[in-house]
């Protein structure tokens, strides 16, 4: 017993050791001068452009009201906040002294040129599977920008989890490294679906449910999950539709942020639709064709005349009366008018979130923006209001049971924008 003992002592202070190399073993990069513009091809740069659209990098790396790439954005996690980077061509609080070794190691293995071990808000967990193509064409567009002067931000997080080292133990349990692998089984066109969805686009970042640890559980890959406050929607396996999802519906979506007969996208999910819009159609198309293979739809039965009067005596009624019907009166949508409120997606979730941050913050268009505006509310009603006003959207229309915990996510979300 005392020799199996000293070994699995033994045993454990090795893997201790071992860990402890691999946690304080990456090494810095060497920094490199500043590349002129000229140092990279229009090619590259229109390519790497394409996949900084995909990948939605400006809205992680871009503070409210701030230059372009310059950092600064708050990513709210369970353990505190991180501050997207400076990922602008400054030499001093940006990546113009990356090189490409660098900048593809960061990607790849989630480790800064100083040879920090990065925080999983940056997704190289989807981003180690780009191409060496891809991943230059990115940097080339990245060092092609205008170099802005700005130090990101101190994460908000307790001192244990500031220790980055640490870190090590998370890509350890949750991270695996690896290129994409294409899938013969799979026509071009699915697959290069499968590419963007796994990779650029790392749509799992947002519609896959995560564990304890923040990691996306693999086992469920898009089978929903939370983004900012905001509820992402499975888009693989069963899903419950009021109506099928189809090639073009889905493209449509995707490039517009808005479909008549699915419902519009708010939240971390309107800029994706803004930025693919500005890529080929192919793009899209792609993706699009890819989900719709993982997707199980089941349709809902469509929503039967109302009979009873019960809705109408709900406290919200009168507000919906007053704030909503103008535009959600239930015909078809127009350019004027809200999407018809028993085909939105909103409506019929397990959740009330996203029909709660609709009611708070509405949904607000750039110009030229496809779709519809509509006001947010979260100035105007108090909490109770708006729960009133969301429990009789549900049975109004609906044949869903009403919402569980309605008044706790209304805090939840209230308390998030900093409401009263």
């Amino acid at each position: 017993m005392i020799r199996i003992a000293a070994l699995l002592l033994g045993l454990l202070l090795t893997a201790g050791l071992a860990f402890l190399v691999y946690a304080l073993s990456p090494e810095a990069m060497e920094p490199v001068p500043p590349q002129p513009r000229a140092a990279f091809s229009q090619l590259a740069v229109e390519r790497g452009q394409r996949v900084a659209l995909i990948g939605n990098c400006v809205s992680c790396h871009t503070a409210p009201g701030g230059a372009p790439y310059a950092g600064g954005y708050d990513v709210d996690t369970p353990f505190g906040t991180i501050y997207g980077t400076n990922i602008t061509p400054d030499a001093e609080t940006g990546i113009g002294t990356w090189s490409l070794e660098a900048f593809t190691r960061a990607l790849r293995e989630g480790i800064g040129a100083k040879g920090e071990h990065l925080y999983p808000a940056f997704p190289y967990d989807h981003f180690t599977k780009l191409s060496d193509g891809d991943i230059a064409a990115l940097y080339a567009f990245l060092m092609t920008r205008e170099p802005v002067r700005r130090t990101t931000p101190e994460n908000d997080l307790p001192a244990i989890l500031r220790f980055r080292p640490l870190l090590a133990g998370w890509k350890l349990l949750a991270f695996r490294e690896g290129r994409f692998e294409p899938d013969p089984a799979l026509s071009e066109p699915l697959d290069y679906g499968r590419y963007l969805v796994e990779g650029a686009g790392h749509c799992g970042a947002c519609h896959t449910p995560r564990n304890l640890i923040q990691a996306e559980k693999s086992d469920e890959a898009l089978r929903g999950g939370l983004s900012a406050g905001w509820s992402a929607p499975a888009i693989a396996g069963p899903i419950e539709v009021t109506a099928p999802w189809t090639q073009g519906a889905l493209e449509t979506y995707l490039r517009d942020g808005f479909d008549r007969d699915h419902g519009a996208a708010a939240g971390p999910m309107q800029p994706v639709g803004a930025h693919l819009a500005r890529t080929p159609m192919e793009d899209a198309s792609a993706i699009s064709a890819y989900l719709l293979s993982l997707m199980q739809q089941r349709e809902r039965a469509p929503l039967a005349p109302r009979t009873d009067t019960k809705p109408d005596t709900m406290p919200g009624a009168a507000l919906f009366a007053g704030a909503c019907a103008s535009c959600h009166s239930g015909s078809p949508a127009s350019a004027s008018q809200g999407l018809p409120l028993e085909k939105s997606g909103a409506t019929h979730a397990e959740s009330a979130r996203n029909l709660v941050q609709f009611i708070l913050h509405g949904r607000q268009l750039a110009p030229g923006a496809a779709g519809v505006a509509m006001p947010g509310f979260a100035r105007l009603l108090t909490r109770q209001q708006v729960a009133d006003l969301a429990a009789y959207i549900r049975a109004r229309y609906s044949d869903e049971p009403p919402f569980q915990q309605l008044d706790a996510t209304v805090n939840e979300l209230a308390d998030r924008a900093g409401l009263p």
